[in-house]
């Protein structure tokens, strides 16, 4: 018998050994021995789940081992002392640590051990634990009781199958037994058939009346059921059906149109382009294809499987549920947001890219495809920033037509709503396509197209008609009247302007439009306005006389053909004021870029100037500013967010010259600044123009060629500056050796290849070939008599002896003749004068006095005299853009023989000093042009104003159009309150008292609609610009805060009573009908005038209860009529966000009267939905542009004034709230006429 176990020696000394190097926890431990209570030091070593334990550290063969599986261990108690010992001994056995290791089985003593350290006893028994392997076998233990459960569910299917298989031979042993019932059941009636047969041959009769009466019942069945479905048919549900199937096939086919549609987009353009970029010459770059695309091919993926779910619900006809599709295709219309945010941006990469002549060569040939029909890429690009507002169309029609109770009601209104959000979400960020909209608009409504609107760099600035003169013949007008119908007829023109572009065309009796064929579209680079006629032209100032001094002239001179000139009238001098204020700034704004992209870019190719791109402050984000990703008109990334410190800043930046930011800035700078802010800049601007240049880009302006004078000595030339031009160099100077020295400069813009050539041609006469004159010197003072050709509104003081005690008691009257001897001495100043001397050669004598031109837009930087003569030096009309030119010159291909360094550098200050003027010169001209309501309503900005124009006159070194320009602002400043010939609604208030008063019936349809037409209009122009900001008319003082926007409500209330009322005033029922019919043809004729707020007036009127309850009296209503009103309804409607009317707006040319809460409701969305300033403190510029554009359209309509005569008998029956009927009163007066039927 075996007393002891064996085991493997040398594979536990192995263990050992790895103990020893690699154990898991090793350390001296006391052992607590067996026999006695005294403990040994030992040195333990752990190893998996094996603890040895040596004698010491250096021992080689283990005193004794563990195996560790199963156990536990805890700590211990220390051992109670046997006596007291020293101090010393009780504190160590205090301090040491004691623990117990348990082995799971009988018989085994448990190992208790001790260490010093307690954090070194924890390790111990941590890792004890760990080699005991108890997890595992709890784990085990768990898995064991999961396994016991599971045999036992086995167990318990295994029983339940096996009842159901008896259940299944029971029932089959069941089926068996009915069949041959079955079959029995089946015999005993065929014995019984020939007994029925010979029943039947027996009594024909009976058979003959059997087939009568089931002739009969099937014939009164097809009856009536024939009689149920045609009931139905005209029921007004099977009405509904019909349209709402309709609606679904039509919905149908524009899916598969648009689907269509994106297919070309797909596969005729982008995935072409994109094999072309991944070819060894790319003519574009796979980000830039990626940039003009978008994600339109996940797009197309998406409608390809909504069209092919409509088509399987169109072949379950007549069930038509679409709810479904529409429930899984609204969440993922997400992507239309990444497509319409980006849009804008996409055009203008892919009008950079058509820069490239590969690409453009590439691209008109995929256009070219029989596929496209003859559409751009533009169109397709847009088709899809359409298709969220014509899914709420579709869903609001079917909506109209879907009963009540119908299954998919509810989810047709739920999708609704999700795209109506969805649609709110993307107005936000879709109001830079706006101005792509209204091009797009306009050039529809154009019958011969007009391809530059499809440049997405075109913004729409404003539109109007204009009279346009018959052509100049032989430099004279023709003899016309301004009151004669011959001329308003056939020279009234539709005029459209835009930033690069002005058309003029003709409106045809359709109402379409035709451009005209010579001078419709007209590039304002190769423009000069002409603004006022000069003293010294006498054809000139023979209009004036005729025409009022409403006339103004564009004179054209295109590079490859003769020039003419386009003599347009407004009709009043405020239309005249923005219109020139508008034509001017563009074409400033054009030549500004131009002139900048000469004198600063290194390649000619490049669109951006080389100084704009070296100043990363304009592109790149900062704490005070962020940009985004849309460019403005000069190329520039719109600002986002700014503090106010760098929107000033960028006002005055004259680097370059934005309409847009203008706009924006002038509309709502009373949100974030003041007046005296804005004014206090353009001061400092003025005085300190360096400021307003970036350190930087003054680097880059007063660089010149010294690196290469060297050079330039020897080759006559810098080739560093050289560049290569397709077309004549962009400047170029020469200079003679004679007395009379000129210098000849040829400016070409690189914006546009076709735009023609600028240049200038200034003498100056001297006694010696040394002197020089600067062309920005100014006119020496003239003895002589100098003609005056001032306004109307101005007189002098020899004409009003009282003015100056006048002045004395009244301010007003001091203003007035501080502003008339600012502008006689500007005129003075200004007026081209022959320079008396005895060196003064025979040219400059006989120079004839130059037309005067505005400072922002000049014709030529040099004047050709119609004699074939130069004007003097200082007769010259330089603008700051032809002197900026003259300096850059220099600047940028070297100075030539005569002029040194220092010269050219007062050459280049002189310049920045003369763009810093003509810069504070073209904001002020804006801002009194545009907004004369703020020096109306501010006296103290006004005298502001003066001071500074007034400092803008001393200066010695003004050019005479600078002189032309501060004389134009002050004679507007002065004409604000003279030339104010319009109708207010307190005059027509004063004129309506009339010895006769009118009834309705005497007054005719026309009338009535003329003259609610002009009180619309009148109440509508009185609104000033700063109501509409803040949301005043929804303050509890409202009527402080927002007085004429109140006026504008109660007078539409007042109107729409007094409809109500004058229908309520007939007791019997035809002439209640005949006044409904009366009304709505009133209506009609304010359609064609354009005033729709007067058409909502009179449907509002005529859909209120008392109205249109009248049942009685709508039956007597002709069947014309009620399609008529119809029409109406539909056109002002509210639906879609006045959907109908908006697009109404955008076709139709003012004048015109909109209906203004259309507007306030665009307003308030915009300030409930984005905050005025940002969590920073930035200003949200991004709200203040979509402000700016409402208001600008509210501006545009305000802008251009009805030619209605006012009649005082029309307008006192309109205005007299006698005839009034409260709203409690008309619904007593309708119960009395139609009394409520008995329920």
């Amino acid at each position: 018998m075996q007393k002891s176990v064996r085991y493997n020696e040398g594979h536990a000394l192995y263990l050992a050994f790895l103990a020893r190097k690699e154990g898991t926890k090793r350390g001296f431990l006391s052992k607590k021995a067996a026999e006695a209570s005294r403990w040994h030091e030992k040195w333990f070593a752990l190893y998996q789940n094996v603890l040895f334990y040596f004698e010491g550290e250096q021992s080689c063969r283990p005193a004794g081992m563990y195996l560790l599986e199963g156990c536990s261990c805890e700590r211990a108690l220390a051992p109670p002392r046997a006596g007291a010992g020293p101090g010393g001994a009780r504190d160590t056995l205090d301090k040491q640590y004691y623990f117990t290791v348990l082995f799971g089985h009988e018989g085994q003593k448990p190992l208790e051990l001790r260490c010093e350290e307690e954090q070194d006893g924890k390790e111990w028994m941590e890792a004890i634990h760990q080699a005991s392997y108890a997890d595992i076998l709890i784990e085990r233990e768990v898995l064991m009781q999961k396994y016991i459960h599971l045999v036992q569910i086995v167990e318990t299917e295994k029983i339940a199958a096996n009842q159901l298989r008896h259940q299944l031979e029971d029932q089959d042993t069941e089926i068996e037994r009915l069949k041959s019932e079955i079959i029995a059941l089946n015999k005993t009636k065929e014995r019984m058939r020939p007994y029925q047969s010979n029943q039947e041959d027996e009594d024909p009769d009976i058979k003959k009346i059997k087939k009568v009466q089931s002739f009969m019942r099937g014939w009164l069945c097809r009856r009536k059921w024939k009689t149920i479905v045609q009931d139905y048919i005209c029921s007004p549900h099977a009405e509904s059906m019909r349209k709402r199937n309709q609606i679904v096939f039509t919905m149908v086919e524009a899916e598969s149109e648009y689907v269509h549609q994106l297919y070309i987009l797909v596969n005729g353009f982008l995935r072409p382009l994109r094999m072309a970029a991944s070819s060894k010459k790319p003519p574009i770059s796979h980000d830039d294809v990626s940039s003009i695309f978008l994600n339109s091919e996940t797009i197309m993926f998406l409608h390809e499987i909504f069209h092919q779910g409509l088509k399987a619900r169109i072949a379950n006809w007549p069930t038509l549920i679409l709810a479904d599709l529409f429930d899984i295709l609204l969440p993922m219309l997400n992507i239309y947001q990444e497509f319409v945010r980006n849009h804008q941006y996409s055009l203008q990469v892919l009008a950079n890219c058509k820069q490239n002549r590969d690409f453009d060569k590439l691209l008109k040939q995929y256009e070219a495809n029989p596929a496209c029909e003859g559409r751009m890429l533009e169109t397709f690009l847009t088709y899809p920033m359409f298709q969220i507002p014509r899914y709420i169309i579709t869903l609001h029609e079917l909506l109209a037509h879907t009963p009540h109770e119908h299954v998919e009601r509810k989810s047709l209104e739920f999708a609704k709503s999700k795209l109506e959000e969805l649609s709110r979400v993307m107005h936000d960020e879709v109001s830079d396509t706006e101005n792509i909209r209204k091009n797009l608009a306009i050039e529809r409504m154009i019958v011969e197209g007009c391809d530059i609107l499809l440049d997405t760099s075109q913004t729409f600035i404003r539109q109007g008609s204009l009279i346009q003169v018959p052509s100049v013949e032989r430099g004279k007008l023709s003899k016309v009247r301004l009151g004669s119908l011959s001329l308003k007829k056939e020279g009234e023109r539709q005029c459209f302007l835009f930033t690069k572009h002005f058309l003029i065309c003709t409106r045809s009796s359709g109402g379409k439009l035709h451009l005209l064929k010579t001078g419709g579209v007209l590039s304002l680079i190769e423009c000069t306005l002409v603004e006022e006629p000069d003293a010294s032209d006498d054809d000139s100032k023979g209009s004036g006389q005729v025409f009022g001094h409403l006339d103004f002239k564009i004179v054209v001179e295109p590079p490859d053909a003769a020039p003419f000139t386009v003599v347009l009238l407004a009709p009043s001098r405020q239309e005249k004021a923005a219109w020139t204020s508008d034509i001017s700034q563009c074409v400033d704004n054009i030549r500004c870029n131009g002139l900048m992209t000469i004198v600063f870019e290194e390649n000619s190719k490049v669109t951006v100037p080389h100084m704009i791109k070296s100043d990363a402050r304009l592109h790149k984000d900062d704490t005070d500013i962020c940009f985004s990703k849309t460019l403005n008109s000069c190329k520039v990334p719109q600002i986002r967010y700014a503090s106010v410190e760098r929107l000033l800043e960028r006002l005055t930046d004259l680097r370059f010259l934005s309409i847009d930011f203008l706009n924006t800035f002038l509309h709502t700078y009373r949100i974030f600044t003041t007046a005296a802010v804005v004014l206090g800049k353009l001061s400092d601007i003025y005085k300190r123009p360096f400021t307003s240049i970036p350190v930087r880009s003054l680097e880059l302006f007063f660089a010149t060629s010294q690196n290469n004078r060297g050079e330039h000595l020897v080759e006559g030339k810098s080739p560093r500056l050289c560049r290569k031009f397709s077309s004549p160099p962009p400047l170029a100077v020469s200079r003679t050796s004679s007395p009379v020295r000129a210098r000849k400069l040829s400016l070409t813009s690189p914006l546009n290849s076709r735009i023609g050539a600028l240049d200038l041609t200034t003498s100056s006469a001297s006694s010696s070939p040394t002197t020089t004159h600067s062309p920005a010197a100014s006119p020496p003072p003239h003895t002589g008599k100098v003609p005056l050709d001032l306004s109307r509104g101005l007189s002098s003081p020899e004409q009003s002896p009282g003015s100056v005690e006048e002045s004395v008691d009244n301010p007003r009257v001091d203003l007035c003749n501080k502003l008339k001897r600012s502008i006689q001495r500007a005129v003075l100043e200004s007026a081209p004068v022959d320079r008396a001397g005895v060196d003064s050669s025979p040219a400059a004598d006989a120079a004839e006095l130059s037309p005067c031109r505005s400072p922002s837009t000049p014709r030529h930087l040099r004047y050709r005299q119609p004699g074939g003569q130069t004007a003097d030096s200082s007769h010259c009309s330089v603008s700051p853009a032809s002197a900026f030119a003259i300096a850059t010159a220099a600047a940028g291909h070297g100075s030539p023989p005569g002029f040194n360094n220092s010269e050219r550098t007062c050459d280049k200050e002189f310049i920045i000093r003369r763009t810093a003027t003509n810069r504070v010169l073209n904001v002020l001209r804006h801002w009194v042009s545009k907004h004369a309501q703020d020096f109306e309503l501010n006296n103290e900005l006004k005298m502001n104003v003066l001071n500074l124009l007034e400092e803008v006159l001393r200066d010695p070194d003004l050019l005479p159009q600078e002189r032309k320009a501060t004389a134009n602002i002050l004679r507007a400043l002065s004409q604000d309150d003279q030339d104010d010939i319009h109708l207010k609604l307190e005059d027509i208030i004063q004129l309506t008292d009339c010895p006769k008063a009118e009834c309705f019936e005497t007054l005719s349809a026309m009338e009535l609609a003329e003259q609610i037409t002009l009180l619309d209009h009148v109440v509508f122009r009185s609104i000033p610009y700063e109501e509409f900001l803040g949301q005043g008319w929804m303050k509890l003082d409202k009527n402080e805060r927002t007085p004429y926007i109140m006026k504008t409500s109660q007078h539409f209330n007042d109107m729409s009573n007094l409809v109500a009322s004058q229908i309520m005033n007939y007791a019997d029922v035809t002439s209640r009908a005949n006044t409904i019919e009366k009304w709505v043809a009133v209506a009609d004729i304010c359609r064609c005038l354009h005033n729709y707020n007067g058409v909502l007036e009179i449907t509002s009127a005529l859909n209120r209860s008392a109205i249109y309850r009248l049942k009685k009296t709508w039956a007597k209503v002709s069947k014309q009529t009620k399609a008529l009103m119809d029409k109406l309804q539909k056109t002002v409607s509210s639906e879609g966000r006045f959907k109908n009317l908006r697009e109404t707006l955008k076709n139709c040319n003012p004048p015109a009267v909109p209906y203004l809460g259309m507007y306030l409701t665009d307003l308030a969305f915009i300030e409930e939905g984005t905050p005025n300033f940002t969590e920073e403190g930035l200003v949200n510029f991004s709200k203040m542009r979509m402000i700016s554009h409402i208001i600008r359209e509210i501006r545009q309509f305000q802008q251009t004034s009805y030619r209605i005569d006012h009649q005082p008998k029309v307008t006192q029956y309109l205005l007299d709230k006698a005839l009034i009927i409260d709203e409690d009163t008309l619904y007593e007066l309708s119960l009395k006429i139609e009394p409520r039927l008995p329920a």
